[in-house]
């Protein structure tokens, strides 16, 4: 890859919308050429090398349009600060990680994950594979922020750069072999699956990965044109992976989302098994194998109350952590445990993997259906009885998080008449500029009625 002078899209101190970028829940993301130009993403190449350390980095990205051009500056920012760069090129998140594990270097994905394809972003990992802690976080953002403000001179990129940059021959290969051999030798022969690979980076390894395991795969979206990318498919909108695998009479189905470090599936009868209902079937399965420590999984606060109530039911210990798979891993690491993920459908088996990995997900869960020999649906419904769940998103322009706290009388009230079986999770987004306002109850109707009455009292809070 040839080198490029960095142009600056703003005088120096100016303060641009690529200027106020910040870490939210997983990585760097905004709308490309306007938050993430390449000035920016060369700056934050630059300040992860100074923070990460070393002298290599793993990068890849997902197929968006923009993902290209943002990958060669962030390759820039690296190469300047004397980094040996591999490059995966079009490559799911998850095997980044693990070829940053593999090797003990750090590594970078261009990806906005489930976004459209106008959006764009950057995921770090430090050396090991492992997302960054909060601390680490902040220095690198900090250094961003110090570089792209400093004078013009210190950010321009020049070709005499001394790191360089080269193919990652065969990594994501080596990633794919790893994931198909997670199952010890076992095989996925007799199962009939459709899998959707939403147009993303998952559309050519990912049945591949099936197919070698033994498993009849029949392929959706994945003919990625750098535009369709989870474009009404994928594990966002799966509606056209449920039909057909109601009209093929497959087994599953299996949705990835753009960069594959997540996944949902569908059952026979075209209904969405989520991320909780993947994790309670892996959960039941392991502690009866007795290869889930100290009996115990890690999820979020987002977590279906019927999780809870259908592990207590088997035995299992559920620990509830903040929203994100950085709070996630970090329990999981701290005390030792094994499964954790969130609803959303990014699951983490950290005997396996740094990070969530869409495919070795449901490598693993279609491994529980083949050796069960039980229908997939009714493996969940043994695992799980999922509440009634209404979420709501209000715009922050009109109700600021920090006022979130003047509604605690009325949240405790809502959850005294739902009960039990009913509760209420108000919290600002980490990804987006809204508030969301979840409310479970024992029935639909119940926690509708409820989501509606939070969601008009939170619209109404006095702008920040």
């Amino acid at each position: 890859m040839g080198l490029r002078p960095a142009v600056r899209s703003a005088a120096a101190g100016c303060v641009t919308r690529s200027d106020v970028l910040k870490f939210g829940t997983d990585g760097v993301r905004g709308v490309a050429n306007l938050d993430l130009t390449n000035e920016a993403v060369t700056a934050l190449g630059r300040a992860a090398a100074r923070v990460l350390g070393g002298d290599r980095f793993v990068v890849g990205r997902d197929t968006r349009r923009s993902g290209g051009r943002l990958e060669a500056s962030l390759v820039e920012g690296l190469v300047a600060e004397g980094m040996v760069v591999r490059d995966l090129a079009v490559a799911p998140t998850p095997a980044v990680a693990w070829v940053a594990a593999a090797e003990g270097i750090p590594g970078a994905v261009v990806s906005a994950s489930h976004n459209s394809f106008e959006d764009n972003g950057v995921k770090l990992f430090a050396a090991g594979g492992l997302k960054l802690g909060r601390e680490v976080e902040v220095a690198v953002e900090a250094e961003f922020h110090r570089l792209l403000r400093a004078d013009p001179a210190t950010v321009v990129i020049s070709a005499a750069a001394p790191g360089s940059v080269g193919p990652g021959m065969g990594d994501v290969a080596r990633w794919a072999a790893s994931v198909a051999a997670s199952i010890d030798g076992r095989s996925l022969e007799g199962l009939r699956v459709v899998v959707d690979c939403a147009n993303g980076s998952a559309s050519g390894i990912g049945p591949e990965v099936l197919r070698s395991l033994g498993a009849e795969v029949e392929v959706l979206h994945a003919d990625p044109d750098g535009t369709n990318i989870n474009a009404d498919c994928g594990s966002t909108y799966p509606r056209e992976l449920q039909r057909v695998v109601v009209q093929r009479g497959a087994h599953a189905g299996i949705a990835f989302d753009g960069d594959a470090d997540r996944v949902l599936a569908v059952d026979a009868a075209g209904r969405v098994i989520d991320g909780d209902q993947i994790i309670a079937m892996c959960a039941v399965d392991r502690r009866v194998r007795a290869c889930l420590p100290r009996d115990t999984v890690v999820v979020t606060v987002m977590t279906n109350l019927g999780f809870r109530l259908g592990m207590a039911d088997h035995g299992v210990t559920v620990l509830q952590v903040p929203v994100g798979d950085r709070h996630v891993l970090e329990a999981m690491t701290e005390g030792g445990y094994t499964l954790g993920g969130e609803q959303s459908g990014h699951v983490i088996f950290s005997d396996l993997a740094t990070t969530g990995d869409g495919l070795l997900t449901a490598v693993q869960l279609l491994d529980v259906v083949a050796r069960a020999g039980r229908p997939l649906a009714e493996l969940a419904d043994a695992a799980m009885t999922r509440l009634p769940q209404v979420l709501r998103n209000v715009s922050v322009s009109v109700a600021g998080p920090d006022a979130i706290a003047a509604l605690e009388a009325e949240i405790a009230a809502v959850e005294a008449e739902l009960g039990e079986h009913g509760r209420v999770l108000i919290r600002a987004s980490g990804t987006e500029p809204v508030v969301r306002v979840m409310v479970e109850a024992a029935t639909a109707a119940q926690a509708e009625r409820a989501a509606e009455h939070l969601a008009g009292l939170v619209a109404d809070l006095p702008p920040r």
